[in-house]
């Protein structure tokens, strides 16, 4: 992958090109970006510029056999790993090596994919990825063999934050003192999340989301779109080029979401002293709990941007609205209203928790059943 495919980022791009020029490549690095920025892409075409010794911001005039093998994500001296669970194709003890041909598929149709898509792709929605301990000792075992060419090994690890404590652990002292030439590069959209002793070994590097007008130069370039329809769509991707792909196809999630979403809301206005409104909530509870962990989790996501933009509205602050609704009858406008200081904050509180319990497993329909009941409750909270 080349630095010249990659959208955007161009100050970052010539940061690292810099870095590998003047012999000062970091031996642990974190890079920090939300979905769709590009951190993945960016990750694996410094990669390429280090093992391939190439010269150039375009990433070229290096080895031209080393740039071959990375047209198919193939190069023996570049490692990944990423979060795997068991499925139909592998009972236990998952670990990244066995899925390389899903992961180069991804790589290939949407490397500024998420995590919903790697699980899709996996066939593991209804469980939790992570990269455990069989993981790490993978990594040490990969890590302590020469080098292929004789050059640099480089470990990218996405979505370092699925690192359990165990595999965080194992792998602490590898990260520190890594053998000679050795470069970890690891990919997280929440730094938090990743234990302070690995964080405190890393060179961080934060990406910011991308500009509206580089996507809508992309979407251009490489869907054909009208300048006026690619424009809309660049600014509702609020950034994140992956969701801009997904709304060029409607394949994006978000469209089933905000289905689920106006059922819920317009069930919880009506559920104030309304018996059949109950039901409705806990059945609309129970559709939600039969889906994938995964796929809950991004749910209650949207849910929280979703009132965070009707509160923005609220608040006449429309040049931070991207969200524009398709669900007949429902404006933004007329929901706004009803979010608003006196409940936003107990809203978004409930919705962080309900995501909590379920990361830990518990009982989705529980979970969701006393999120709706409370929600009954917040949305009729007036502003003082």
């Amino acid at each position: 992958m080349l630095f010249s495919e990659i959208l955007g980022q161009e100050h970052l791009k010539s940061h690292l090109t810099q870095s590998v020029d003047n012999g000062r490549i970091s031996h642990a690095q974190l890079f920090v970006g939300p979905e769709g920025s590009g951190t993945l892409p960016i990750a694996i075409a410094y990669a390429q510029y280090i093992l391939c010794q190439n010269k150039n911001a375009e990433n070229t005039q290096g080895n031209d056999a080393c740039n071959l093998k990375f047209k198919g994500f193939s190069h023996p001296d570049l490692h990944f790993a990423f979060p795997v669970a068991t499925n139909d194709k592998i009972k236990s003890h998952p670990v990244s090596s066995h899925f390389m041909e899903e992961w180069r598929q991804l790589l290939t149709e949407q490397p500024y994919g998420n995590l919903f898509d790697w699980y899709k792709i996996l066939g593991v929605d209804n469980k939790q990825g992570q990269i455990g301990v069989d993981e790490a000792l993978d990594i040490v075992k990969s890590l302590s063999l020469k080098s292929y060419e004789g050059g640099y090994k480089i470990m990218l690890i996405w979505m370092a934050e699925k690192m359990n404590t165990s595999a965080a652990n194992k792998l602490l002292k590898l990260i520190e003192e890594p053998p000679n030439k050795t470069v970890f590069i690891l990919i997280a959209e929440d730094e938090e999340q990743i234990i302070s002793t690995i964080r405190s070994r890393c060179q961080v590097l934060h990406f910011p989301p991308l500009a509206e007008n580089v996507i809508k130069d992309a979407l251009i370039k490489n869907y054909q779109l009208e300048e006026a329809v690619a424009i809309k769509i660049a600014h509702q991707s609020n950034g994140n080029y992956n969701k801009a792909c997904d709304l060029v196809y409607q394949d994006s999630e978000d469209l089933q979401f905000e289905e689920w979403f106006v059922f819920w809301i317009r069930s919880a206005f009506k559920a104030k002293g309304n018996k059949s409104a109950i039901h409705d909530l806990i059945s609309w509870s129970e559709q939600i709990a039969k889906t994938g962990r995964e796929t809950q989790k991004q749910f209650l996501l949207f849910c929280i941007d979703f009132f965070r933009q009707a509160m923005l509205f609220n608040y006449n602050a429309t040049e931070l609205v991207y969200i524009e609704t398709k669900t007949k009858n429902f404006k933004l406008e007329n929901f706004a209203p009803f979010v608003n200081e006196a409940n936003i904050l107990d809203i978004s509180n409930e919705l962080q928790d309900a995501i909590y319990h379920i990361e830990r497993n518990g009982n989705s329909k529980i979970i969701l059943t006393d999120l709706s009941i409370k929600l009954t409750r917040l949305l009729h909270k007036k502003a003082s």
